[in-house]
């Protein structure tokens, strides 16, 4: 109540700001000190308009809850995005929530049924290739889908604030921030500082995929593979009680995917 009494509080002065602008500009418009009834009276039928719209929507608002946590077990919410994904692959039309309904009852809190750390490039979008609505997926995107602290704390707020059941770890084929990495391991390629530190947490990666390589397979999608399984083991085997207490309950379960990029199926390949 609060919280609504101050929206109101705000919107009545910008009310009064705007209707006191309107008065002023016709002011200046007719150069005269005195409106005329019939110019009060529009101003005043337009400022009871506002009013009452911006009320409204206060009603609106203050009626929708938030999603609350959900109630999906781990296995239910890779389900759930095995299932999104086929629909994606099969270009059938999403059945994502996007609604404006749907937009104020997330503005008073959130829920969603899982994490994903994805990659930061442009033709992965995980809300796309899941078929997921708003509010739905928790996502920490890096160049090469690694977890650094601040994507660590991300997913630990997820976990033990929002009471996520799944976090899925996502790479794709032809990565780029994967490939220069494997440049850097095999032709000592120099990088720009920026990038160097880009691609550092990926080198280990790319000298186990290398020093395991079989013949005829390729370095750089084994990298991939060897980058994802290497940021799930991590976060499995982490010592901080906050996300590795759930793992161990089974509450809370992380898995390793890839993403084909022509194909558009994730495969889900660590679980």
């Amino acid at each position: 109540m609060r919280e609504i009494s101050g929206s109101r509080s705000c919107l009545e002065f910008a009310i009064f700001t705007i209707v006191w602008q309107s008065l002023q500009v016709v002011k200046w418009e007719r150069k005269m000190t005195k409106l005329s009834r019939r110019d009060l009276a529009l101003l005043g039928t337009a400022g009871v308009a506002v009013a009452a719209m911006a009320s409204s929507g206060i009603a609106v608002a203050s009626d929708l809850k938030g999603p609350g946590r959900t109630s999906l077990a781990p296995q239910q919410a890779l389900a759930r995005l095995r299932e999104g994904n086929g629909r994606f692959v099969r270009d059938e039309r999403p059945s994502s929530d996007i609604s404006t309904k749907r937009r104020l009852a997330l503005a008073q809190g959130q829920g969603p049924f899982a994490a994903l750390v994805g990659c930061a490039d442009s033709r992965v979008g995980p809300e796309h290739l899941f078929g997921a609505g708003l509010g739905e997926l928790f996502i920490v995107r890096t160049a090469g889908n690694y977890v650094d602290h601040a994507g660590f704390g991300s997913l630990a707020y997820a976990v033990a604030e929002l009471g996520v059941p799944l976090i899925v770890v996502m790479g794709h084929d032809r990565c780029g921030a994967v490939a220069a990495a494997t440049a850097v391991v095999n032709d000592n390629l120099q990088l720009p500082a920026a990038l160097s530190a880009m691609v550092e947490p990926i080198l280990p990666a790319v000298l186990s995929a290398r020093a395991s390589l079989k013949e005829g397979e390729n370095l750089l999608d084994a990298s991939i593979r060897a980058n994802v399984r290497r940021v799930v083991n991590k976060l499995r085997n982490h010592s901080d009680p906050i996300i590795g207490d759930p793992i161990k309950a089974g509450k809370v379960m992380v898995v390793g995917g890839i993403y084909d990029l022509d194909t558009g199926a994730v495969d889900f390949f660590d679980q």
